[in-house]
C-alpha cells in the first residue's frame, strides 16, 4: 500500500492586533440614587394607599394611586437603563 503524502501545515499567523478605542466614560453617579429613590417612592406610594384604605396619598385619584405608584417604579426602571 502506498504511503500518503505528508501535508505541510501552514505556519501560524497570529491575528492582527486590534486598535483599542478610547471610551469616554461620563460620570453617572446620579443614576443609582435616582433609580432607588424612584423605586422607594413608588413602593411607599402604594403601601400608603393600602394602609390608609385609599384616603391618602391623593384621595381624588382613588384607585389610580396604584397606577401612580407603579409609574414611579417604571420610571425607576427607565432610569436604570442609563447605569453603566
Amino acid at each position: 500500500m502506498p504511503k500518503s503524502r505528508i501535508r505541510k501545515k501552514a505556519d501560524y499567523t497570529p491575528p492582527p492586533t486590534k486598535q483599542t478605542a478610547t471610551i469616554k466614560l461620563t460620570n453617572r453617579a446620579w443614576v443609582a440614587p435616582v433609580m432607588l429613590a424612584m423605586f422607594l417612592i413608588g413602593l411607599a406610594w402604594i403601601v400608603v394607599f393600602y394602609v390608609t384604605d385609599g384616603s391618602l396619598p391623593i384621595d381624588a385619584f382613588g384607585n389610580w394611586n396604584i397606577v401612580v405608584g407603579f409609574g414611579f417604579i417604571a420610571a425607576g426602571f427607565g432610569v436604570s437603563t442609563q447605569w453603566k
